[in-house]
């Protein structure tokens, strides 16, 4: 039994939400229609002929792809182009294709995250901070018999979390005043008179981005027909997401051994070292695809050694200036564990959901370059 495409965009989404990709970037479902029914999804790095003969051979319905496959504006589309070919050919086949880019690398558990822990790295914090999330104040009045039922409304909706506390809220007693009017059906008091009645000043911190959902469920656990609250904007900065990682080795290493261990965890034959091989490191910085721009960034958080891709000559210049080692392990090399994770991950997430949909890994290596 398929399920709708939207279902399985959904649970990428989840782990990668759109609002954390670069403005640049282009995501989501670039050709399809999230109405489609899907049988199977097949994970891929990259899209090219090859993929898509491979997604045609294994009878795929949806490609999931790190890399975008359209990527600027196009103001044309002929089918006598490479991508023009590419696009003609997916929709023949009804190939409909979903790209999760820097949302993917910037996400909490996403590429980054895993390139980390895949190189032993503990202790990681955000290499480069892109974004902080909003917040609100929710300020609430609730009568006494009905506070618990609210604060657990509103902590289920996501409501109260500060750091890794959750459920934080604050209470104050106090006495609140109405008339209630005709057409009526006051929860407390006498209808027609002006009551006072004893209610609690409930407050706390909300995302903004859950901010409706917290209120829809905070009104319709609250027993009044008319529920007084207060929505304050804060400058407080919430959770903050980013590029890269930067953590600690469980003890130091010489660089020529742990240069070891990237090939290793990486399968990798060769890469490119800027750096002394007989130096201690300790701290490291890791940036999947193209990290060249964080070497600055890198050495002024005090890391021993940034392991990205796509290093230029100048850039290793810098490096050496700044007296941080590099490794460069390609873009294909730092990015290519992409599919593996999300496989893994949407296949948790399906079993999770009783969703019955294959998940398959694409075979096809779309790395450009040949060592010879």
């Amino acid at each position: 039994m398929s399920v709708k495409l939207q279902q399985v965009t959904n649970l990428i989404n989840k782990l990668a939400p759109n609002n954390l990709a670069y403005e640049w970037d282009n995501i989501g479902l670039q050709i399809g229609d999230y109405n489609q029914e899907v049988d199977k999804v097949l994970v891929t790095l990259d899209v090219n002929q090859q993929v898509l003969e491979e997604a045609i051979e294994k009878d795929v319905d949806l490609i999931v792809a790190h890399h975008p496959v359209i990527f600027k504006g196009i103001s044309n589309l002929r089918f006598n182009t490479p991508l023009g070919k590419l696009i003609q050919k997916a929709i023949k086949n009804n190939l409909s294709i979903y790209v999760a880019h820097t949302n993917y690398d910037i996400a909490e558990g996403g590429l980054n995250d895993i390139l980390a822990k895949k190189l032993q790295l503990t202790n990681t914090d955000i290499l480069q901070v892109t974004n902080s999330e909003k917040l609100k104040k929710i300020v609430v009045f609730v009568p006494v018999n009905a506070i618990n039922k609210v604060k657990e409304a509103m902590g289920k909706a996501g409501a109260g979390w500060i750091g890794n506390y959750s459920n934080c809220f604050f209470e104050q007693e106090g006495v609140g005043s109405f008339k209630s009017l005709a057409g009526t059906n006051p929860y407390l008091g006498t209808k027609g008179e002006i009551n006072q009645v004893e209610e609690y000043r409930l407050e706390t911190i909300v995302p903004s981005k859950i901010l409706h959902k917290v209120i829809n469920k905070m009104i319709k656990a609250h027993p009044y027909e008319e529920v007084a609250y207060d929505i304050y904007p804060l400058d407080n900065q919430g959770q903050k997401s980013g590029i890269g990682r930067i953590g600690y080795l469980k003890e130091a290493i010489v660089l020529e051994e742990y240069i070891k261990l990237v090939k290793e965890k990486l399968e990798l034959e060769n890469l490119k070292l800027v750096g002394n091989v007989h130096s201690q490191i300790h701290k490291v910085a890791i940036c999947s695809g193209s990290g060249a721009d964080f070497i600055k960034t890198a050495s002024f958080k005090g890391a021993d050694l940034l392991v990205t891709g796509d290093i230029k000559y100048h850039d290793a210049q810098l490096a050496e200036e700044k007296g941080i080692a590099l490794i460069d392990a390609g873009h294909y090399g730092t990015e290519k564990i992409m599919k593996d994770a999300m496989v893994e991950y949407l296949l948790e997430k399906i079993k999770k959901n009783n969703l019955k949909v294959g998940v398959l890994r694409s075979e096809i290596n779309t790395n450009p370059f040949q060592i010879i």
